[in-house]
Order: C-alpha cells, then structure tokens, then sequence
C-alpha cells in the first residue's frame, strides 16, 4: 500500500483534476473573508437547528457542534458507479452470511470462517437461531467506511450494520450548501440525496410482516440523551413516521401496540436506533429501561420487523471483517470489487508477534470498539502510550486487530489558518429491501480537522464535508 498522500482536488503534479475544476474556478474568485463570514452563517444555522453530537464522558457540556466544512468533497459520476456496485456487492454477500449463520450455518462448516470466531462473538444472538425474517433481510441500513489509499485506490475500513448513524448530516449538509452558495448548483450538475428519506421509507414498508398491507412503521430512540438524537428526530419528522421510546411501545399476544391518544395501534415496522443488549428486557439486559417487555416474542413470531434485525453486529464486528472478501466468494460467486485494508488477526500467534513488534507503525484497534476510541495510532502515539498499549494486548490479543496506518486522502478544507489539506474518508449509506438495495449517490464525508490527524470521528474532534456526485 502506498504511503504518499492522494489529494482529492490536484494530481501528483498539482494539476487541477477535471472534476474539480469548475469549482476551483469559483474558490479562486471567491474573497476570503466571504468565505469566513459564510463558514460563521454555517455555524449559527446548524446551533439554531440544533444539529449537535452529544459526546459522553465531557463534564463541560455534553452537546457539540459537528464543524461543517464549506469545501465539498466531489466524486465523478464514473467513479461512484464503481463504487456503488461494490457496495452493493459487499451488503448483499453480508445479509446473506447472517441468514447462513443463524440458519444453516454452511460457511462454517464449509471452514471458509472460524466457527468460534461467529459462535463465541459477544454479538452472535443465540435467540435468533432459525428465525426467519422478511425477506431474509438482516442489515436493511449498512453504513459502509470506504478510505481511498496513496495511488487513489478505495478500500474498505468497516461494515456497520448496527445502528448506523450519520445519514443527516449527509442531508443537511447538502441544504447548507446549496442555501450558502446556490450559484455552484448552477455551474455544476449534482446527483440529489434529499429524497433518503422517503427512500428509506419505502425501503421499510417493503419488509412488512406478511399480510400487512399498510404498515406502521416507527423509529425507536434510546431518548433525548443519545449522541444521535438529532439524528432520530431528524429521520422521524422526514419520514413522517412517529418517534417513539420503549415506554410507548407495549406487547400484548405477540403483536406491537404504540400508546395513542385515540388508543393502542399496532406497530407493524421498528425503525430501531437502540442497541440489541437494550431491547427487550425479558431477554438481553435485564436492567434495560429503554426497550419493550415481549419484543423478541414479537420479532419471533413475525408479528412485527425490525430494521436492522437483531444480530446483525456479528457481521461488521472487526474480527470478522477480514472474512467479508470470502463471503462474496463463498454466496455470490465473485471476486470482491472493494478490497478490505490489510489486516492482522491478533489471536493468530504469528499475527500477534508481527503486531508487537511494529505497534510504531500500525494502527491497532479493539473488534467491538466504535466512534475512534479504544485504538492506538502508533505514527501519533508516545513511546509510553506504545507501551501502555502493548500490554493490554499482551493481556488479552484475541480483542485486537491491526492494520497499516492508511495514507489517507486529502482534501483542501477551509480551517483557521486558511485553506489546508486534511484527511477524509466517506460513509454511503446502502438501503436492502424486498425489491432489491437502493442507494442515494454519495454519503456522509467526514474530515480530520486537526493537522496531521487520521481520525475523522465527530467524537474526536473530526468534520464533515458536502458530498457531491456528479451527474455528468
């Protein structure tokens, strides 16, 4: 893999690429301080909407503005045909591989993954063993990480299949741009993505339990508290479907019911951003206050669906991902169209002596971790948070993978110095339902605003970027 830096805007000679260049035209033209008092409008728009990421842990506040880069991030209309039928590719081969291992399980006894590697993964749900769901459907919303490496190629970083997040800011993004600057909608040809969430609606209807023929479908929150709720009220109101919490919802008979003013209605769809240890007291977490008594019950009795299904973060757990390329192989019968990073499996012994003594250059990060933390970065870490490190994985390798620290891309991004390259990757969010997967063109870029930095998490200080995919 290529340790230089591909920069999304200029080539290795600092040529413009073509599809950028009508936009560098117009940066070129565009006064600075204009640029610095549109970047402030951004600012107080988002805080007067209230687009903010809760962060847990911060005694100074628990809510955050995620910073808004005015400097789109822009991909060819080729290009993201390319990537589009590989993502499609990869969600299509990971809701089959949940279907097989809690159903036939043929790819483990084919030996094509470790069996202890799914069996014995806190994620594997046990209870969903021979449950059928519509459609064989598991992961109906994938959020798919793709980094582009040193000589411009795509990789995958990782699958979430849980309760992927970050679908609104991909939308009000795109609404901040076009209020901002609307003579660059004219000059350019631009692939929409306002319309996700009627997409994503009728993605959902499509996984009705049988017989329904006018669904119900409601998006169920962990509550005002969630790093997301933005985001979950955002998707309700679009969708026109109601916001509910687990108080709301009741079982009776194995069916659904939602509390209303008008009396109890059944629930046919659950739009579910709650994690699957809090859904259903009765079953997981039995301390949980946020999910409904009975909802396994339900779910198992096909009385309702649940969107993504339970069990589904078996599939993007970090210790699986390095088998995604063989599930392709394995259930479509073709060679992957998006590679996966390189990866080091620290339970294999000759993994594990390899990672210890490279952790400088590696990335190393725990299977179940999420949101940037609980890894190390060894280019940016200390000698002592080396060593910090290197004895929790001493302590316990089967917790851990590596990885090669990525060359990144860059991007030109508008920060307090002025204009100034930084590291980005990109999150397209790809729909599966009865009639088939659906995308909308592009996804949520996000973009490390401290120099030098490779994490682009909103939790550790990262922005996002308007994503545009042209049309032409």
């Amino acid at each position: 893999m290529s340790t230089a830096f591909y920069n999304e805007m200029y080539d290795s000679d600092a040529g413009l690429r073509p599809h950028y260049r009508a936009f560098a035209e117009w940066l070129d033209a565009m006064p600075a301080e204009r640029l610095e008092r549109k970047r402030a409008e951004a600012d107080t728009a988002f805080h007067r909407v209230g687009i903010t990421f809760a962060v847990y842990g911060e005694e100074a506040g628990t809510e955050r503005l995620i910073p808004f880069d005015i400097i789109p991030r822009i991909i060819p209309a080729a290009e993201w045909a390319q990537l589009e039928a590989g993502l499609r590719q990869r969600v299509q081969a990971l809701n089959a591989f949940l279907h097989d291992i809690y159903h036939e399980q043929a790819i483990l006894k084919a030996g094509c993954v470790p069996a202890e590697q799914v069996l014995n993964n806190a994620q594997f749900r046990r209870e969903m063993i021979g449950v059928d769901v519509p459609s064989g459907i598991y992961a109906h919303i994938a959020g798919v990480d793709i980094v582009r490496a040193g000589a411009g190629e795509s990789y995958v970083l990782e699958d979430n299949l849980r309760v992927p997040s970050g679908v609104s800011y991909m939308i009000e993004d795109r609404k901040m741009m076009m209020r901002l600057f609307p003579e660059l909608f004219s000059r350019h040809m631009i692939a929409p993505v306002q319309h996700y969430p009627d997409l994503l609606l009728d993605n959902l209807r499509t996984v009705a339990p049988t017989g329904v023929a006018n669904p119900t479908v409601v998006l169920l929150t962990p509550g005002a508290y969630n790093s997301a709720y933005f985001e979950h009220t955002f998707l309700a109101q679009q969708m026109g479907i109601e916001l509910v919490e687990g108080r709301d919802l009741f079982v009776r008979d194995e069916t659904v019911f939602m509390r209303t003013t008008q009396g109890p209605q059944r629930v046919d769809v659950i739009y579910r951003r709650l994690d699957d240890d809090f859904l259903d007291p009765l079953v997981f977490n039995k301390d949980s206050m946020l999910g409904v008594p009975g909802l396994l019950s339900a779910y198992r009795a096909g009385h309702v669906t649940l969107a993504n299904a339970i069990g589904t973060g078996v599939a993007d757990d970090k210790s699986v991902y390095p088998y995604v390329p063989d599930m392709i192989r394995f259930y479509l019968g073709e060679e992957p169209q998006l590679n996966n990073v390189p990866t080091w499996m620290l339970r294999k012994p000759e993994d594990l002596r390899y990672v210890l003594a490279h952790l400088p250059e590696l990335v190393v990060k725990e299977v179940h971790g999420a949101g940037g933390y609980g890894m190390l970065v060894g280019p940016a870490a200390s000698r002592s948070e080396i060593e910090a490190f290197r004895a929790r994985i001493i302590a316990a390798p089967e917790k851990y993978i590596a990885q090669p620290t990525l060359a990144l891309s860059n991007c030109p991004t508008f920060v307090d110095s002025g204009i100034a390259p930084r590291h980005l990757d990109l999150r397209p969010f790809v729909l599966s339902g009865k009639r088939g997967g659906g995308m909308v063109p592009g996804g949520l870029t996000r973009v490390a605003l401290r120099a030098g930095s490779l994490v682009v998490n909103s939790s550790q200080g990262g922005g996002t970027k308007d994503t545009w995919v042209l049309e032409n």
